[in-house]
C-alpha cells in the first residue's frame, strides 16, 4: 500500500510546536509510517486497520444493529470491528417505536441517528426500522432479502422487556458472531455526564444569583470524567494513514465536536465538498471550557478525536488544535480554505475572532449548517426528559444485573 508524502506535517511538528502541540500528539499517537517520519515504520494490516482482500470469493456480508442513540466512539468501534469480520457490513437501525417499547424515549430521531451511522466510515448499508428482536421472520429476511452471512452483536447483553436474549434466533441458526465491547463508554454514562454537567451548571447560576460572590470556574469534577484510556493502537485503528496529494485542495474546518451529532457530520461532509481533503482541529478540553464553561466538553479530548476520525468524510484530525488560526499554521499545512458553519456554539470570553487571519487572506469561507442542532440542544433534550432517562438508565442496570446473576447460577463460574 503506497502512501503519499506528508512533509507537510512533519515541517509543521518541527518548525511550529508552540503552534502545532496538537498534531505533535496525533503523530505520536498515529506512530505513522515510513513516508510521514522517515524510518518508522508499522505493519498496518497486523494491526487490523485494512481488511484483507478476498480475492475470487463471495463478498461476505455481515449485519449488526442497534438503536445508535447518543452516538458515541464505542458505536463506531464495534461497527469497525463488524466490518473486520466480513467485507461488507450492513446496519440495522432500530425504529423509534421499538426503542420507546424496549427501552425508553430516544435521544435523537431517527433521521438524525441514521445521518450519524450512513457518515461512517466502515458502514456500507443501512436498513432502517430494524425490529429490536431478531425474530426468525426477520432473520430469514437478512439470509434470503439481503444476503447477509453474519449476524455481529458485542459480549455486553441485549434484552427483552421479558429477560429473553435478543439475538437467541441468530444464535441458534449458527449464524452469529459476537465482537468485543468497548470498555470506558456507553449512552446510560454520557447522559449522567450531561445530568451532573447540567446540575453543576444551574448550581454556578444560582449562586451567583445571589448576594454571594460567585466561585471561580475551577477543573471538572471526576464524576463527569471519562474512563476511557486512549491508546495509539486504537487511534491508528481509526485513521485513513494517508496524507494529502502533492497539488490537493487542502480545507480545515474546527471546533469542539462534543456529543458528536448528526449537525456535525453534515457539515463535514459540505466542508469535504469544497476540497480533496477535509483536515479537522480539535480543541482541547482546556480551550473548550475556556471558551464555554466549566460544564464543558461533556466528552474529552481523545473521545471527540476518535468520533470525528470515524466520520467518513474526514481525512485527518489536529488533536488538540489551537483557538486562534495563525499564518503559520495555515502555510505548514497548506490550507487552501477555512471554513465554519452558520450554526455553532457561543464562545463566552473570546474577545478576539478565531479566524481575523484566513479572513485577511480571503480563504476563510462561512457554510450554511444544514441542520440546527448543538450538543446543548442535545443536552437540553436529556434534561427536559430527564425522569424518563433515569427510569430507562435504572431499567437497563436491572435487566443486566439479573443476566450475569443467571448467567453466574447456570455456568457455575
Amino acid at each position: 500500500m503506497d502512501y503519499d508524502s506528508n512533509s507537510w506535517i512533519w515541517e509543521g511538528v518541527y518548525n511550529h510546536p508552540h503552534v502545532l502541540g496538537g498534531l505533535m500528539v496525533t503523530a505520536a499517537l498515529l506512530g505513522l509510517s515510513t513516508s510521514y517520519f522517515g524510518g518508522m515504520t508499522h505493519s498496518w494490516s497486523n494491526l487490523g486497520i485494512f481488511p484483507k482482500k478476498r480475492s475470487g470469493k463471495r463478498r461476505v456480508r455481515v449485519y449488526m444493529d442497534g438503536c445508535f442513540d447518543l452516538m458515541h466512539y464505542g458505536h463506531a468501534n464495534a461497527l469497525r470491528q463488524a466490518k473486520a469480520l466480513g467485507d461488507e457490513l450492513v446496519v440495522g437501525l432500530v425504529s423509534d417505536e421499538e426503542i420507546l417499547a424496549n427501552k425508553g424515549p430516544p435521544v435523537l430521531s431517527m433521521e438524525e441517528r441514521l445521518t450519524l451511522v450512513s457518515g461512517l466510515k466502515w458502514v456500507d448499508e443501512v436498513i432502517t426500522d430494524a425490529p429490536y428482536a431478531i425474530t426468525e421472520e426477520f432473520l430469514n429476511r437478512l439470509f434470503y432479502e439481503y444476503n447477509i452471512d453474519y449476524v455481529i452483536h458485542g459480549d455486553d447483553p441485549c434484552l427483552l422487556p421479558d429477560g429473553t436474549d435478543a439475538y437467541a434466533a441468530a444464535k441458534k441458526a449458527g449464524r452469529y458472531k459476537q465482537i468485543k465491547r468497548t470498555e470506558g463508554v456507553s449512552s446510560t454514562d454520557i447522559v449522567g455526564r450531561i445530568m451532573s454537567s447540567l446540575k453543576d451548571q444551574k448550581a454556578r447560576e444560582d449562586l451567583n444569583g445571589t448576594d454571594a460572590k460567585p466561585q471561580e470556574e475551577s477543573k471538572p469534577k471526576v464524576s463527569h470524567l471519562s474512563q476511557f484510556l486512549p491508546t495509539s493502537r486504537r487511534i491508528v485503528q481509526f485513521s485513513n494513514g494517508k496524507g494529502p496529494g502533492p497539488d490537493a485542495r487542502i480545507v480545515y474546518i474546527d471546533g469542539a465536536f462534543d456529543l458528536f451529532h448528526a449537525g456535525h457530520v453534515e457539515i463535514l461532509k459540505k466542508a469535504r465538498q469544497l476540497g480533496d481533503f477535509l483536515l479537522v482541529g480539535i480543541h482541547s478540553d482546556e480551550t473548550v471550557s475556556s471558551q464555554r464553561g466549566n460544564h464543558y466538553p461533556i466528552m474529552h479530548l481523545h473521545e471527540r478525536s476518535l468520533s470525528v476520525l470515524a466520520c467518513g468524510y474526514v481525512d485527518e484530525v489536529i488533536i488538540g488544535a489551537p483557538w486562534e488560526i495563525t499564518k503559520d499554521m495555515i502555510t505548514t499545512f497548506n490550507i487552501s480554505a477555512v471554513v465554519h458553519g452558520t450554526v455553532a456554539e457561543k464562545s463566552l470570553y473570546s474577545e478576539r475572532d478565531p479566524y481575523e487571519v484566513p479572513k485577511s487572506m480571503g480563504i476563510f469561507h462561512l457554510l450554511e449548517s444544514p441542520k440546527d442542532i448543538t450538543t446543548t440542544s442535545v443536552a437540553q433534550r436529556i434534561l427536559a426528559n430527564h425522569e424518563a432517562y433515569v427510569k430507562r438508565n435504572a431499567k437497563k442496570a436491572q435487566s443486566e444485573k439479573r443476566y450475569y446473576e443467571e448467567k453466574t447460577y447456570v455456568t457455575g463460574d
